[in-house]
Order: structure tokens, then sequence, then C-alpha cells
């Protein structure tokens, strides 16, 4: 029987929902991994390398499914944990160690989208770079799953005094945002189908319409009350649909992505897509966007461990 290991960061009383979240995507694909043929065995990461060796050595690991997210609760790490696969010579999935690191630092990935001509919101790291009539989000450098990121940290250039150490600001843009999904496999990638972020009548108009903490894992909040997901589009998006997907598989070359991944794009009133946000390993709970896009394109959930697991390198 072919042997897995499922990698996740630690967690414990206190992680908070986004954290927690790990142990729903561990059982996800454990369930999915049984189905087939594998025997599976969860571990925690660490930064003891001879731990990691000795379990995949001892075991004759086939593959590592990881879902490591943090270390030491912050996302800046997160690229080591591929490294360290790569170094141990270990089949594994999802992206590797510089996929990850550079779609994980927010700077240098906006750099180089803007390198290969894909659209991306304007920034700045410093009060002095901002223009004083766009407004602004005050976004962390180094994390996702909207960590760190709520509508009080929207405001206007010329009302931001202080641009917090670990933060940028981006240029807000006032839109409609869409969620693209792209999954690996032995016959390439494919690109899923793009669902929209939609926001409820009940939503307060006063607020900026975006995908914050609380809309993404407060359910008792108005936020996560009244923003859904939308497969379904006018027939007069169908040339911005097409554009989006094309958007999306251009990143995934760009960045060398691999496994799976998705792309968040907000277009504003000029019908301009601008990414915002490039998720190598995105969450993959039975809930989660992701997954939602791979029901929607008609996989199983054992259809998507399997490609994902189809595209695992070793390095």
């Amino acid at each position: 029987m072919k042997h897995a290991i499922i990698l996740h960061n630690p967690v414990n009383d206190s992680s908070k929902e986004d954290e927690l979240d790990v142990l729903n995507q561990a059982e996800f694909v454990e369930t999915a991994l049984a189905e087939l043929g594998y025997f599976c065995e969860r571990m925690e990461f660490n930064l003891n390398t001879n731990d990691l060796v000795n379990r995949i050595n001892k075991n004759k690991v086939s593959v590592v499914f990881n879902l490591v997210e943090t270390i030491n609760e912050s996302g800046r790490l997160s690229f080591v944990a591929p490294a360290m696969l790569e170094l141990c010579k270990v089949r594994f999935t999802g992206s590797g160690a510089e996929a990850i690191f550079l779609t994980t630092e927010k700077i240098v990935c906006k750099t180089i989208l803007r390198a290969n001509n894909l659209i991306t919101p304007s920034w700045a790291k410093y009060i002095t770079d901002l223009n004083p009539e766009k407004f602004y989000i005050i976004k962390p450098i180094s994390e996702d799953g909207s960590v760190g990121i709520d509508d009080a940290i929207i405001a206007k250039g010329d009302q931001i005094n202080k641009i917090p150490e670990g933060y940028f600001a981006e240029e807000y843009i006032h839109g409609r945002e869409f969620n693209i999904s792209v999954i690996g496999g032995s016959d390439g990638c494919l690109v899923l189908p793009p669902a929209e972020m939609c926001f409820s009548e009940k939503y307060f108009e006063t607020k900026p319409r975006i995908l914050g903490y609380k809309a993404k894992w407060d359910e008792s909040s108005m936020e996560y009350q009244n923003t859904t997901r939308s497969f379904r589009f006018e027939d007069d998006d169908a040339c911005l649909v097409s554009e989006l997907r094309e958007i999306a598989k251009k990143c995934w070359i760009v960045f060398g992505l691999s496994g799976y991944a998705r792309v968040d794009i907000r277009v504003g009133a000029d019908n301009l897509p601008r990414i915002i946000e490039i998720n190598s390993n995105p969450c993959i709970a039975p809930d989660s966007g992701f997954v939602a896009s791979c029901f929607e394109a008609g996989l199983t959930n054992s259809e998507i461990i399997k490609r994902i697991i189809n595209d695992a390198k070793q390095y």
C-alpha cells in the first residue's frame, strides 16, 4: 500500500479560525487519499529537519501532501516547508519553495506581475509614494486568508500618515471581485469555473465591499452572512469571464505554480481586471472556494486529490 504523509502547521487551543481550518483540510485530504488506496498519517511541521527526514525514510513515504500555511503563526516563512521537502528529495504536492515565496511576498509578487504585463493595483510601501487622490487598503506583506485585513484600514492617500511595519498600501478598487482557481494534473493545468464574490443588498452601503477576515472566518458577522459565491454570469460577462481565465492561466505559468492555486481579481468601473492576490496552495477545506470551483467543474473529492498528486514533483 502506498504511504502518504499529510504535513500541516501545528494548532492548539489558542489558534485562530484561519489556523484551525487546516484540520478540516487534513480530514478532507485524508478521506480522499484513503479512497485512492493510500495509508495516511498526519504530521505537524517543525523546523527540526531530522524529524521530517527520519519519518519519510522510515515509512518509505511515496508522497507528502503539504498543507503547511504558517510557521510560528506567521505566513511569512511558509516557503520553508517545501524548501525542506525539496532537500529531502521526496515527492510533495503543491507549489515549490520559490513559487510560494514569490506569491507570499506581496510586493515581490506585484513587481513580477507588472514586469509580465499583468495588471495589478498600484501600491506603496512608504507614505511619500501615496497618491493623495486615491483610496488605499492597508494589507500585510506576507499573509494570506485575509489575515490582518478589515474595512477600517481603507483610507484616502492624503489621510494616511503611517504604514505599519510589515504592511503596504494597495490601491482600493471599488467594484466586483472574482476568484479563479487552477488545478494541475498529468494532462496539464485546468482552469476551473470562475466565481464571483457577491455582497447582498443587506450589506452596508457605506462599507467597502471587501473580503476581510470577518467575511471569511467569523460566521456570526454581518460580513460573513451577507457574502456569497456565485458561478452564474450574464451573457454580457462572457468576454470578461474568458479574460479572467486567461489571466489565471498566465499567472500559473509565470510563477511556476503546481498542484493547485487561486487567483483573486478585482474589476472596477472601467471593466479592467486587476490581480490582487495569487494564492499558491490555497485552502482545500470542503467549504473552500477552491473545492467549490472543483465541484462546479464536476470533479469529485478523490479526483481533486488525484490530480494534485499527479502534479506532485520530486526536486
